[in-house]
C-alpha cells in the first residue's frame, strides 16, 4: 500500500510544498530515496534512522 503525505521543506525562510510517498512491504528493512539530486539525500537515510531510534521506534534488524 502506498501512502501519501503533503508537507513542506524550508529553503531559508521560504516553504516549498513536498509530496512524500511511502510504501511498506514485508521483508527486510530498506530505504530508497528518490527525487532530490543533492548529497543531503544520502545523509537523510541516517537522519531518518536516528530520528526513529530517538523516538523509541527503532527499525528491526535484517533477517
Amino acid at each position: 500500500m502506498v501512502t501519501r503525505v503533503a508537507t513542506v521543506a524550508f529553503e531559508g525562510i521560504e516553504a516549498r510544498a513536498v509530496d512524500v510517498q511511502v510504501q511498506v512491504t514485508p521483508g527486510g528493512v530498506n530505504f530508497i530515496l528518490v527525487g532530490l539530486p543533492d548529497k543531503a539525500v544520502g545523509e537523510s537515510k541516517e537522519r531518518v534512522r536516528s530520528a526513529l531510534i530517538a523516538s523509541g521506534l527503532a527499525l528491526p534488524g535484517r533477517g
